[in-house]
């Protein structure tokens, strides 16, 4: 039975229960902001659902201690922006965390699975998807949409039951846990992307100075993205810091020059772009580069990317899983592995890339 949980006590009292583990889920807005406004929270508790509202004062406060109780364990799916928005309203992130998705791809049910899909898998229950882009942050809340949201969590229990029972059998219950600690530790350090060059297909096709700029500009945009709440985009789109970076102005008035051939281009924030743009960062001397498209460095990472399909099918995990391209390509430029590829991802790969590396 799903409860609109609208004081601060009805938490508390909750909380003197202790249970060993709870279903969690949010509603978030984030479209026209770089915070996610949280707007919803639901929680599984034993056989009840409930649906608190974080706009009621002290509301978050009371999440708190249930967020940050290690004795409990959250049960969540594909958690990384719920990670995020309950960070940002409770200054605090849901540990332990069981993250259903990353269970899932661990088990064998299969990768990337959204939730409706893994609870049709898990339990041959359909989900309807029909509130997705609501407006959660208006009051009242329609039925439609406590339904919807209600429906988000009740399945989790099932979902935790059958993939802790897999990954028991597979001996692989810590490696849920590593990857769900990794996923904490990230949104806890608040860093945002160190390389950001490295997520963009284009920095292949640039030069290393290039790749420099194009680091710098994605490091500036994200600072000003931060401070002024705003979508990355709406700071500087792709497009424009590709060419900025692949053909830097001379001066500061063929920028302005640029900008007028680009309507979005961030004209209040110019002076403070070129700043960025023509100012080298203390550890650019460190940055990996985006591999060329050339004959040798497609043959190496080919090398990598077939060593890692082997040993992700002898492990029956999804393609892609256990190590993506983008990390792939940070491993063979500086030859030190990503963070993201650490822990137990290391030592099932080390052995087999490791005279890969040393022979590229």
């Amino acid at each position: 039975m799903a409860y609109w949980i609208k004081h601060p006590s009805e938490l508390d009292e909750r909380y003197q229960q202790r249970p060993d583990r709870i279903g969690l889920d949010t509603e978030f807005i984030r479209e026209r902001t770089y915070w996610p406004q949280l707007a919803l929270v639901q929680m599984a508790v034993g056989d009840e659902i409930l649906l608190i509202d974080p706009l009621i004062p002290g509301m978050c406060e009371a999440l708190t201690p249930w967020l940050t109780d290690t004795g409990i364990t959250k049960v969540m799916h594909s958690a990384s922006e719920d990670l995020v928005a309950f960070k940002c309203a409770c200054g605090a992130v849901p540990r332990p965390l069981f993250d259903t998705q990353i269970g899932a791809a661990l088990a064998g049910i299969g990768g990337g699975m959204g939730y409706q899909k893994l609870v049709a898998e898990i339990t041959g229950v359909t989900l309807p998807k029909g509130e997705t882009r609501s407006d959660w942050l208006k009051r009242p809340l329609s039925d439609a949409q406590l339904e919807y949201a209600a429906d988000d969590v009740e399945y989790l229990f099932a979902l935790h039951d059958t993939i802790n029972t897999r990954l028991q059998a597979q001996d692989r219950v810590q490696w849920l846990l590593d990857d769900g600690e990794r996923m904490m530790a990230s949104v806890e350090r608040d860093e945002g992307e160190h390389w950001p060059h490295l997520s963009m297909r284009a920095s292949q096709f640039l030069e290393p100075e290039a790749q420099l700029r194009m680091l710098r500009l994605l490091r500036w945009r994200d600072v000003q993205a931060r401070q002024s709440d705003k979508p990355r985009s709406w700071i500087l789109d792709n497009e424009l810091a590709n060419v900025l970076a692949r053909t830097p102005p001379a001066d500061y008035e063929e920028l302005l020059k640029v900008f007028g051939r680009y309507p979005k281009a961030p004209r209040k924030l110019a002076q403070s772009l070129w700043q960025a743009l023509t100012t080298p960062l203390p550890d650019e001397a460190e940055a990996p580069m985006a591999l060329s498209a050339s004959d040798s460095n497609k043959a190496a990472l080919k090398r990598l990317q077939d060593a890692v399909a082997t040993r992700t099918a002898e492990l029956g995990l999804p393609e892609g899983f256990l190590a993506s391209r983008k990390h792939l390509e940070q491993l063979l430029e500086s030859g030190n592995w990503p963070s993201a590829l650490a822990g137990w991802r290391q030592q099932e790969l080390e052995a087999t890339l490791r005279p890969l590396l040393s022979g590229a």
